[in-house]
């Protein structure tokens, strides 16, 4: 089975993330953040699947489905996460650090948009196959291609984790975060 399954409407699936906590709300942008990243790669995952269903089975009904899935989320919930942290998270931690953090703070903020603006690029190739596949198409996916954007995402979201959120979470105050998670839920058109 290629499909992922089925997500809500804010593009998370409820229930908790991959922290082990059930905190992934708006209240708690730092946690969104994380399990958009568990939804990240699981849509990788359905990436890779579907291109190695391609070959044997073509743009039948169930690639289509997987096609279009991953579609609307990269479309929609990944292009919003980039937005999460460039317009929200970064400017605030880079305006919060201060002594050996600003520097530290700088480099890694320079990386991680650098990395976004890869992965957006790597996605615009990728989505035009995805999107004949969608519509029936028989065309393959070259798995070349989608191993360099999800190795790209598995390491980008490694470098977050271990060190965007711990750092945003001892840099940030509470109003800073809320102040995030409240700019998370109107970019969805959610009400807190």
């Amino acid at each position: 089975m290629i499909a992922t399954s089925r997500q809500t409407r804010d593009g998370s699936r409820g229930g908790k993330s991959g922290t082990g906590s059930s905190l992934a709300d708006f209240e708690h942008p730092l946690e969104m953040l994380h399990a958009c990243h568990d939804r990240i790669a699981a849509q990788c995952e359905t990436l890779r699947r579907l291109a190695a269903h391609l070959p044997t089975h073509g743009s039948d009904a169930q690639a289509q489905q997987a096609a279009s899935n991953v579609m609307r989320y990269f479309d929609g919930a990944g292009r919003h996460h980039h937005e999460d942290e460039e317009q929200d998270l970064f400017p605030r931690m880079i305006a919060a650090a201060h002594g050996q953090n600003v520097e530290r703070v700088a480099l890694l903020v320079s990386e991680l948009q650098r990395e976004h603006r890869d992965m957006e690029q790597m996605w615009d190739g990728i989505r035009d196959t995805l999107e004949k596949i969608a519509h029936g198409e028989s065309t393959p996916l070259a798995e070349i291609e989608v191993n360099r954007f999800c190795t790209l995402y598995h390491t980008h979201i490694a470098i977050e984790k271990a060190n965007m959120i711990p750092l945003a979470a001892m840099l940030l105050g509470e109003d800073d975060l809320s102040q995030v998670g409240r700019a998370m839920a109107a970019r969805r058109g959610v009400r807190p």
